[in-house]
């Protein structure tokens, strides 16, 4: 099965999912309805008209440099990254697959998935913090994961180190049963 066979049936098993495939220049080849909707609705005040939304951007551009790292042929495979972005009720769990044209970076492609995560009514981080034991500082790192920021982010924002930062991870994703950080977020967005 070829590369976009594997796409279209991935699209095909998530019905309330939107997709959008861009060019490694972040140039829309193609976006459906779906994705046009829920980008709609993460869009911000400043976001142009028929512009992206800056954290759909921002990782599509992670994806790209990823592509633009892997030199050997062994590592031009598609390959895939998770994230949960978060803006105002609306909670959308991103999957990036990189579709990378070996040798030839600027013919590769970006597919990104979005899927809107069905959140219980009136989510408060406070109520999964009881929900969970979390304790002080693990509820403000998940305040950043919740933004899509990197652990070295959250290390500068919250002024601790990026290996501590991994460890409140670790402590997070035990205390939610949950092995990545994607998971950790739709379990407290899910309740």
């Amino acid at each position: 099965m070829d590369s976009f066979s594997s796409v279209q049936a991935l699209v095909e098993t998530r019905k309330n999912s939107g997709f959008l495939l861009l060019s490694a220049a972040m140039h829309v080849l193609h976006w459906d309805r779906r994705a046009w909707e829920l980008c709609r609705n993460i869009a911000t005040p400043e976001t142009v008209a028929g512009a992206l939304p800056v954290p759909i951007m921002d990782f599509a551009h992670e994806i790209v440099k990823m592509m633009g790292v892997r030199r050997e042929p062994k590592d031009w495979e598609q390959f895939q990254v998770r994230r949960v972005i978060k803006n105002g009720q609306d909670a959308i769990s991103l999957s990036g697959i990189g579709l990378p044209e070996p040798g030839r970076l600027d013919d590769s492609r970006v597919l990104i998935i979005l899927e809107p995560i069905k959140q219980r009514q009136g989510f408060s981080l406070e109520r999964a913090k009881e929900q969970f034991h979390f304790t002080g500082r693990e509820t403000e790192v998940i305040e950043h994961l919740m933004k899509g920021w990197t652990n070295k982010e959250i290390a500068t924002a919250i002024a601790i180190s990026e290996l501590t930062v991994k460890e409140h991870i670790k402590h997070i994703m035990v205390k939610t049963h949950t092995s990545t950080r994607t998971g950790v977020l739709m379990k407290i967005l899910q309740g």
